[in-house]
């Protein structure tokens, strides 16, 4: 099967290749699914999951990604819950060989059903960005109806899911971002926005709940923002500094079933849009990937016409 993988991890981007790889088989409660779509996040090169395996292992060459969607093709012994021919979407396990593949092998806990009516491009778009919102603001951040959210990166991939999840919820919704990200936040439901670029982010004042996907500075000076009891949150990693009286979570996405079908029902009915920029085949992602051009939104590999 063709996949891309990498091997070298100075190499970044570049060393992205398009190879033949063998099939993968089916473990115990494992499941094989025919990729359709895929889903990366340019991080992933600087995870350790990537290069290494849980016993720090080099573990090249690594297939990339952990988002798809897709039909299973066959079940390992001991699967339940899932069928063979069945259209699933769901995030892969770190350290094991990822999505952007003809096949992947991965546990059939991590995946969730794909209904008929949801593009395969829509179910491999969700799973990181909307965990990933679902995660820090219901989990982490315990949003309340009537609080107020700052969500940094508001016209991105999960920032966006944010906005329309938190809306959904009661929460007045401040979204962040560059000039020129301004409207489409809007689109996506923030009541105002913030330029980060021109504006002066401490004028926002007080808010319950900060949704850090930036980090550095932006996220330093966002810990001064947080009311009493409200909550930072974020998913870029840690910050050296502490509100008053507040919390800061920071946390790493996992796959859950249930979040899936929940995020995807409200795709379903209207009440929440993907946020997906560049589509592009399995044979031009690394072009893709290489590309300097700014993308918007989510980039989806179609890996099965």
């Amino acid at each position: 099967m063709k996949a891309i993988v990498v091997t070298d991890p100075a190499a970044g981007t570049a060393g992205m290749k398009l190879v033949e790889r063998p099939e993968p088989q089916a473990a115990i409660n494992d499941v094989v699914v025919q990729v359709h779509a895929a889903g990366f996040v340019n991080t992933e090169l600087d995870w350790p999951s990537t290069w290494t395996d849980r016993a720090f292992r080099d573990r090249t060459p690594s297939i990339l990604g952990h988002e798809l969607a897709g039909v299973i093709t066959a079940l390992g012994y001991g699967t339940t819950g899932l069928s063979i021919g069945q259209r699933v979407f769901g995030l892969s396990d770190w350290y094991r060989d990822g999505t952007l593949a003809e096949y992947v092998a991965m546990e059939a806990r991590n995946l969730a059903p794909l209904p008929g009516n949801v593009d395969f491009t829509v179910g491999a778009s969700l799973p990181i960005s909307g965990l990933t919102a679902w995660q820090g603001l219901f989990q982490h951040g315990r949003l309340q109806a009537g609080q107020s959210v700052l969500a940094h990166g508001a016209a991105g991939a999960v920032g966006s899911i944010v906005t329309q999840l938190a809306r959904e919820a009661g929460a007045y919704v401040i979204g962040t971002g560059r000039a020129a990200d301004r409207q489409r936040a809007l689109d996506f439901g923030a009541n105002e926005f913030v330029d980060l670029g021109s504006d002066t982010l401490e004028d926002v004042g007080g808010v319950d709940l900060v949704f850090d996907v930036i980090g550095g500075d932006v996220q330093r000076r966002s810990v001064a923002l947080i009311r009493g009891g409200g909550t930072l949150v974020t998913a870029v990693g840690p910050t050296d500094t502490r509100p008053v009286d507040g919390l800061v979570v920071d946390f790493v996405v996992e796959a859950d079933r249930a979040q899936l079908s929940e995020i995807v029902q409200r795709v379903r009915d209207g009440r929440l849009r993907t946020n997906i920029g560049k589509i592009s085949s399995l044979d031009d992602a690394v072009a893709t990937f290489n590309s300097t051009e700014r993308r918007a939104g989510k980039t989806v590999i179609r890996v099965h016409p």
